[in-house]
């Protein structure tokens, strides 16, 4: 699992890549956080474009740092997820929540 967080104009992008799963979900949770409460960033995208296979921890990291964005007083998006990805998102309620682009 490799994750790159990219800060322009207050908006970031965190371009993740791997696998999302109950193995690595803590860690990157937790970099997510770190870096939302510190760089208070207005919009976060979180691309997906390089995930290779994700379980429900990955549900439960988008819902997550969803809340913390809306805390911090900014927004949250998804970007580029696999196909199959995206169905599971769907199928979850996640856009609902955040949109996926």
């Amino acid at each position: 699992m490799k994750i790159d967080i990219k800060s322009e104009n207050g908006a970031a992008v965190a371009v993740l890549s791997g696998e999302i799963d109950h193995h690595n979900a803590k860690e990157l949770r937790s970099e997510l956080d770190r870096y939302i409460v510190t760089a208070q960033p207005r919009e976060l995208a979180i691309d997906l474009g390089g995930i290779t296979f994700m379980d429900s921890s990955g549900i439960g990291l988008i819902m997550g740092r969803s809340k913390l964005m809306r805390e911090c007083g900014g927004r949250l998006e998804v970007r580029n997820p696999q196909p199959y990805i995206k169905r599971v998102l769907k199928l979850a309620g996640i856009e609902r929540i955040v949109k996926i682009l």
